[in-house]
Order: C-alpha cells, then sequence, then structure tokens
C-alpha cells in the first residue's frame, strides 16, 4: 500500500512497534494500513554472538532504543500537528521463541535470549531421551529443539540456577517492554504458541511440558486471547507521550505471524517464503483445529487463525556471510553475475547451516560445510552454490506443507534479502518450480501488526480480505527446475552421511 501523507491520514490511528533480531523499527499507520510518511524510524540492534552458540541481547538496550524510536516517531507528529493526533493502538511484533527472566520488580535476570542461541544443544538431547517427541509436537507445534523454550530453560537450570532462582517471571521482548511501560503484561496466544510450552490446538499450557521441565505455570504470564488491551501508560510515560495517553495497548504478536499479515498472506491460497536473517516458509489460515504434520511447525497469528510452516536458522545471514568472507563486491556487479549462471553449474554442494538447522531435520549438531572444490572454482561460485542450497531447503518445505494443506495459488516472495536481489528470487522460484510473486510490501511485518490491530478496533472488517501490494512473478524454468533436483539429490545424501549420520548418540 502506498504511503499517507501526515495531512491526509484516516484515523484511527496505530503505532507498530517492529523489534527483530538485528534492528527495531517504528512506524505509524492509518486506518487503510498505510504507513504515514516520516514517521518510519529504525536502529541496529547488536547481537552478541559466540563460538560456544550464544546470541543474546541486551534487554535494557534494546529498551532504550525502542523508547528513542517511539520518541522519534512522535516527534514528527508533534512538529507537524502541535501534538493533536492521538494514536489509537500500540502494536508490537517481536521474534518468536526469544525470552530472558524479570524479578518481582520487572529488571532482567538473564541476557535475551534469541532463537539462534544454541548452548541448549545437551538440554535438547536430554528431552529427547525423556519425551515422546512425536506426541510433543503433534501437541505443541514445536519440535524437542534447542530454538525453544524448554531446552533453554533446562540450561538455565544448570548453569544459571541463581539467575532461575531469582526469576519471577519468564517473558518475551515485547511482554518486558509492557512490563516496564504499563507496569503490567499478558501472554497473547501467539508469542505463547512459539514457546514449545504451549498446546496449540486446545490454546492451553502444555502439562507435560511443564512438568518435564519444572516450571510452575504461575512463572508465565496469565494467557490471554489477541484483542485483550493490555492495560495504559505509567503516568511518566503519559506525560512523556501525551499522544499515547489514552492508547490502547495489545498483546506482542510473534514476527512471522504478523509478516504473513502484512503481505496479505493470511489464507490457503497464498504462501510466503520469507528470506531475512533466516529463511521461512509459512502458510496462515482461519481455522478451530489443524493436524500439524512432522518436519514442520505450528503456531498461531490469534485465538482465530494457525500459521503453519517451516523455517531454517540460514537465509541471509549465509548471503551476508559469503559475500565478505569472499570478498565479493557488493550490488549490481554480483547481481549480474549471480543471474548470468546456469543452474547447478558449479558442480558444488552446499549445506548452509552456519547457524545450525532448525526445519525441516532439526539435526543437534549441523554445522556448514562446502563440498565439490577444485582449483578452479570462483568465489561467485561458492556464493551461487549457497543462495541454491536455501533454495533446495525450501523445496523440501514446501513438499512438507503441501502434504497436509493444498498447494497454494500464489507464493509470495517477503523478506529484505529476497527483495533485494532479483536473482535469487529466481533461483528460489527455479527450486520450488512454482511461480513466485514479488511481495511490494516493505514492511510487512510493522504492517502486519498494524492491520491486526485496527482488526481488533473495528476499523477494518477482516485482515484476510484487505488488499496488499504485489509487484513482478518470477516464472520457474523447467530446465533450470530438472538441474536443482538433480542437485537436492546431492544435497539429501550428504545432509544424511555428514549431519544425519554424525550424530552424537
Amino acid at each position: 500500500m502506498p504511503s499517507v501523507t501526515l495531512k491526509n491520514v484516516e484515523p484511527p490511528l496505530v503505532l507498530a512497534i517492529d523489534v527483530g533480531t538485528t534492528s527495531v523499527r517504528t512506524e505509524i499507520y492509518d486506518r487503510r494500513g498505510r504507513d504515514v510518511r516520516g514517521t518510519g524510524m529504525s536502529a541496529e540492534t547488536p547481537l552478541q554472538a559466540t563460538a560456544a552458540g550464544a546470541a543474546t541481547l541486551d534487554a535494557d538496550r534494546v529498551l532504550d532504543t525502542t523508547l528513542g524510536l517511539i520518541d522519534k516517531t512522535l516527534a514528527v507528529l508533534a512538529t507537524v500537528h502541535g501534538g493533536t493526533f492521538r494514536i489509537d493502538a500500540v502494536a508490537i511484533s517481536t521474534f518468536w521463541h526469544s525470552f530472558l527472566g524479570v524479578d518481582a520488580q520487572h529488571r532482567p535476570t538473564t541476557p535475551l535470549l534469541l532463537w539462534a542461541d544454541s548452548r541448549a544443544r545437551q538440554q535438547m538431547l536430554q528431552l529427547r531421551s525423556r519425551l515422546d517427541e512425536r506426541a510433543v509436537h503433534a501437541r505443541t507445534g514445536c519440535l524437542l529443539h534447542w530454538s525453544y523454550w524448554p531446552a533453554k530453560m533446562l540450561w538455565l537450570q544448570q548453569t544459571m540456577p541463581d539467575a532461575w532462582k531469582t526469576t519471577r517471571r519468564w517473558v518475551s521482548f515485547g511482554e518486558y517492554l509492557h512490563l516496564r511501560l504499563l507496569d503490567r503484561s499478558v501472554c497473547g496466544v501467539s508469542m505463547a504458541s512459539g514457546t514449545g510450552l504451549l498446546d496449540q490446538n486446545a490454546q492451553k499450557w502444555d502439562d507435560e511440558m511443564l512438568d518435564a521441565i519444572g516450571l510452575d505455570p504461575g512463572r508465565l504470564l496469565p494467557l490471554t486471547g489477541q484483542g485483550v488491551a493490555v492495560g495504559s501508560l505509567r503516568d511518566e510515560y503519559a506525560r512523556r507521550w501525551p499522544a499515547l495517553a489514552e492508547s490502547q495497548w495489545l498483546p506482542a504478536v510473534g514476527d512471522g505471524a504478523v509478516s504473513n499479515v502484512g503481505s496479505g498472506c493470511v489464507t490457503q491460497e497464498r504462501m510466503a517464503l520469507m528470506v531475512g536473517t533466516s529463511a521461512s516458509l509459512r502458510v496462515a489460515w482461519r481455522g478451530e483445529r489443524t493436524p500439524i504434520p512432522w518436519g514442520a511447525w505450528c503456531y498461531r497469528v490469534d485465538e482465530h487463525r494457525f500459521v503453519l510452516g517451516c523455517a531454517d536458522s540460514n537465509g541471509g545471514n549465509l548471503f551476508a556471510w559469503l559475500s565478505e568472507t569472499l570478498q565479493l563486491p557488493s550490488g549490481k556487479e554480483t547481481e549480474q553475475q549471480l543471474s548470468q549462471m546456469a543452474a547447478d553449474g558449479h558442480g558444488l554442494t552446499v549445506l548452509p547451516f552456519i547457524a545450525g538447522e532448525r526445519g525441516p531435520g532439526y539435526a543437534a549438531h549441523a554445522r556448514a560445510a562446502i563440498l565439490g572444490l577444485t582449483q578452479a572454482t570462483k568465489p561467485i561460485e561458492i556464493l551461487r552454490a549457497g543462495l541454491e542450497s536455501v533454495a533446495l531447503r525450501f523445496a523440501l518445505m514446501y513438499g512438507i506443507v503441501t502434504s497436509e494443506l493444498p498447494a497454494p495459488q500464489q507464493a509470495i516472495a517477503t523478506g529484505g534479502a529476497l527483495q533485494k536481489s532479483p536473482a535469487w528470487a529466481q533461483i528460489v522460484a527455479d527450486a520450488i518450480g512454482r511461480p513466485l510473486v514479488a511481495s511490494g510490501e516493505r514492511e510487512a511485518s510493522s504492517r502486519g501488526a498494524a492491520l491486526l490491530a485496527l482488526e481488533r478496533l473495528g476499523a477494518i472488517d477482516n485482515v484476510e480480505t484487505w488488499p496488499t501490494t504485489l509487484e513482478g512473478t518470477y516464472q520457474p524454468d523447467p530446465e533450470s527446475h530438472d538441474l536443482l533436483m538433480r542437485a537436492q539429490k546431492r544435497h539429501r545424501h550428504f545432509y544424511q552421511r555428514l549431519v544425519v549420520d554424525e550424530q552424537p548418540a
């Protein structure tokens, strides 16, 4: 949807706060889902990563960054309109699976542990030895993997016992933001659905998982639907932000869910293929109950809608790492070279797991590998092979999801990495063997959070029918598809030999 000037906005207005792995963004949207020109602000969030597998953020540093961006966004309104605009609701999108502990005064007891923090590998294996993983997955939609809460919580108990004991609540960052600004919070079903602790169909905490990790449900926030207003600003913040003094603050929503909403993928007719830092394939729809196919995950947009798909930890991060490591030129020169290369013309096989593996195999100790190198191999060929490997993972994911759901009428390309590289988008279309339509929504996550808030406010009837902007279509080349399916046989072979067969007992 096009932007709108401040002069032509149509209330109600929503402030969307999108907290991602690498950046925070704030922006205001009007009742038609249009971003208000000039109000978009963003800042990077410095990830703290180690070779041991740590991937954390400083929660208070992210909090301060978010508050500063809210200041800047609202200052635009104050400058132009003298502060007379009222923001009707505040919507928060944030990363699924990540959490921190807080004490009775709402102060952090742990770092903000991200989904990519892989230090809980041994605790994951402990859970797999004690529980029926397929039964757990059928209820929670989550595998027993280090990216989810259960394994990380066991790790915290064993490695940070003092922090575990002093923690009053375990919360996502969106809930932490509420606790600091509103002095209270709730856990919306969307964020709960990405923890590994929720029974997806029953929409309640899963007793077996809580027992397995020794977690009292009283140390979690009250579970609610997405339409429940959390509360009002504390006095000091109401004075700081008069435009938000009477706003409804809604429960945080998982980033993948709002990305689907913002890109118009809210029915089974459209599938979102997203490449940001990581990569995922998702279908969202309205439903009462759903079976969950093995190898896929299943979370929730809200109490009425599911989102099912597969995700891997390697996407735009792989592109960035290869480009930097191989010292390739950025921009048009590399893009042109990639687009001129034939599919699988390099003869390489890449296992792209620089950040470990999530779906569809969820191998505990997966690591990246490049096979088939010769003295004649060129850096651009290694990059092309790496991008193809992510596309081959998409093809695997596509088969899993469509084993349970009907094949979509459209596959929509979303996420900054795919939007910036038409050559990569074409590779993905060739790999899945279906047309790939480019989304025209550059900020799908914040827009999706705003649309869900507008639906809750009654400003729009249904996000499923709300228009979205689409751009060009990448048509798959049959010959390239055949070549990539040949490459996928090698990919599967080496995955089995180097990842599955080498897993420790």
